[in-house]
C-alpha cells in the first residue's frame, strides 16, 4: 500500500483515528481527539511527579527518564495484545491508553534534550550510551511486554480447558 493511500475502511486503524471519507477529504472524530488530549494530560502529569520524585543528575544517566520510557513501552506492548488479540473494547480505549496515556507518559523528546545535555556538558560517551541504551531497552521492553502477556494468556487458555475436561 502506497503511504498516501489510506488504509480500509474496516481496519483497526482508521477505527482508531476515527476518520470518515466526506467528499473526498477526512473528517477527525471529536471524541477520539478528547480521549486522546485527557490521556495525554494524565499520561504527562504521571511523568512530571515522577520526574520531580527522582531529577537526573547533572552528568549522570537520566534514570528516571529511562525508566519512564522502558516501562511505558512495556505497558505498550501489552496493552496492544490485550486491545487487539484477547478482547473487543471499545472503539476509544486503544486512543485513550496507547495515545493518550502512554504517549503522555514516555517522553522519548526528552530523552533526546537528555542526549544533547549530556553531550554538551562533556559526556559524550554517557549521551551515546544513553541513547542507544534507550532505544535498545523501549524495543526490548515492547517485545517482553507482548511476549508476556501472549504468555500468560495462552497458559490461562490451558488452565480453563484442563479444567473444562476434567468435569
Amino acid at each position: 500500500m502506497r503511504p498516501s493511500t489510506p488504509p480500509p475502511a474496516g481496519s483497526p486503524v482508521m477505527a482508531d483515528v476515527g476518520t470518515a471519507r466526506r467528499r473526498g477529504g477526512r473528517a477527525l472524530d471529536p471524541w477520539v481527539l478528547a480521549v486522546v488530549a485527557g490521556g495525554g494530560i494524565a499520561g504527562a502529569e504521571a511523568r512530571y511527579a515522577l520526574s520531580l520524585w527522582q531529577p537526573p543528575a547533572t552528568g549522570q544517566w537520566p534514570l528516571t527518564t529511562w525508566a519512564i520510557n522502558v516501562g511505558g513501552s512495556f505497558l505498550l506492548g501489552a496493552l496492544v495484545v490485550v486491545l487487539t488479540e484477547l478482547t473487543s473494547p471499545h472503539r476509544l480505549l486503544r486512543p485513550f491508553l496507547g495515545v493518550g496515556v502512554l504517549g503522555g507518559f514516555t517522553t522519548f523528546s526528552t530523552a533526546m534534550v537528555d542526549v544533547h545535555d549530556l553531550a554538551a556538558e562533556g559526556h559524550p560517551l554517557v549521551a551515546l550510551g544513553y541513547l542507544i541504551g534507550t532505544a535498545l531497552g523501549a524495543l526490548g521492553a515492547v517485545l517482553v511486554g507482548t511476549l508476556a502477556v501472549r504468555g500468560a494468556a495462552a497458559a490461562w487458555t490451558r488452565r480453563r480447558t484442563r479444567r473444562g475436561t476434567r468435569r
